[in-house]
């Protein structure tokens, strides 16, 4: 019997493209810029930039250069100012990086809910073995 096709294992009424997960912005996706994005979802004001690195213990040159590809996207702005005569730099959501944000959120927490579905769904007595093969298939 030959190996069967990885497209083989379809179950049917299970769209194609089903764990795509086309909503995963890849500008968000990334360690630094996530938990930026999370910083300033979680402050609607807006994060000054020290407190921001402290928060994501990043860099000033790893900050900086990950805030220019959010700023660039559209999804944060970046505002200048003083406070008791010292320079000082506010980062915060632009609306479209809140709502593309939170979209992000909720396609990851369908990851995340997929794969404990899966998980939890293994036969007792094989958790943490994979399950056997069908005939023909030999390692690589």
């Amino acid at each position: 019997m030959p190996p069967t096709r990885s497209n083989d294992h379809h179950r049917p009424g299970e769209p194609n493209g089903r764990f795509a997960y086309d909503g995963l912005e890849r500008v968000f996706h990334e360690k630094a810029r996530l938990g930026i994005m999370t910083s300033l979802v979680s402050h609607p004001r807006g994060v000054v930039f020290a407190e921001l690195k402290e928060l994501c213990h990043l860099t000033d040159g790893n900050l900086s250069r990950h805030l220019q590809v959010l700023h660039e996207a559209g999804f944060v702005e970046i505002w200048k100012g003083f406070h008791h005569n010292r320079p000082q730099t506010l980062c915060r959501l632009t609306d479209d990086g809140r709502r593309r944000f939170l979209e992000y959120i909720n396609v990851l927490e369908t990851v995340v809910h997929d794969a404990l579905k899966a998980a939890r769904a293994e036969p007792a007595g094989h958790k943490g073995t994979p399950p056997s093969l069908a005939e023909g298939w030999s390692p690589a």
